[in-house]
């Protein structure tokens, strides 16, 4: 098999996946992967035929000559702008090679609340890291995405990051998990603590650990390596 074809395969098993477990229920919902060895990224939303375009948007704009999957001809004209996004996540993450613009119902809930969840859970930090303060200008969506966290609010869209497919999977599921707790608990007016702080820097420094590990990887042209324990 191809890598081409490996990676569209991988992508429609991703989508699958995060479709039947209710993460991407909006039709403009959108999932990418970014291949380190061709830098090639196969797109598409919740309801179109994947796509495959550049990861990093070349000098003339989008390239569409390639595009098409398994599900239909791709069709990528309209949705330049959340291919954008999507491009703009691998350009300031290089540890990141899979992302999903969704998320699940609570996770959704989160621009009622500030846009932005604390760590309040041990797992939420070990595996999420620091969730971004909201961002409504793409320029500044960087920022938001600089300290590491794989969860971040952009322009009311939640944005959901992985080193792998699988990685990615996970923390979509781990933060809707955690909304599922928070939101409930923020809105009845309960007071929520903070992990304590040596907790959060112990569990945030592995995470950032594997971050640079598969940093090194990506730019060797390899998919990062997956981890156990998650």
């Amino acid at each position: 098999m191809s890598e081409e074809h490996l990676l569209r395969d991988t992508w429609l098993g991703l989508r699958r996946r995060l479709l039947a477990r209710g993460l991407m229920p909006g039709a403009v919902d959108s999932l990418s992967l970014r291949d380190p060895a061709s830098g090639a990224m196969a797109w598409g939303t919740a309801e179109d035929a994947l796509a495959l375009v550049e990861a990093l948007a070349p000098a003339t704009g989008a390239r569409k000559e390639g595009a098409g999957g398994a599900d239909g001809p791709g069709r990528v004209d309209g949705h330049l702008p959340a291919i954008a996004l999507h491009r703009a996540v691998y350009a300031a993450r290089q540890d990141v090679c899979a992302v999903l613009i969704g998320g699940g119902a609570f996770g959704r809930q989160l621009q009622a609340f500030g846009g932005w969840m604390p760590a309040v859970f041990d797992e939420q930090i070990r595996q999420l890291g620091h969730m971004g303060r909201p961002t409504e200008a793409l320029a500044r969506l960087p920022q938001a995405l600089s300290k590491g966290g794989n969860v971040t609010l952009h322009a009311g869209r939640l944005i959901v990051l992985g080193m792998t497919p699988s990685r990615l999977a996970l923390n979509a599921e781990l933060f809707e998990k955690c909304a599922k707790a928070w939101v409930p608990a923020v809105a009845g007016g309960a007071a929520v603590s903070l992990l304590p702080w040596l907790v959060r820097h112990i569990a945030n420094g592995r995470l950032r650990k594997e971050q640079a590990q598969a940093r090194e990887q990506v730019r060797q042209g390899r998919w990062p390596a997956e981890t156990r324990g998650y």
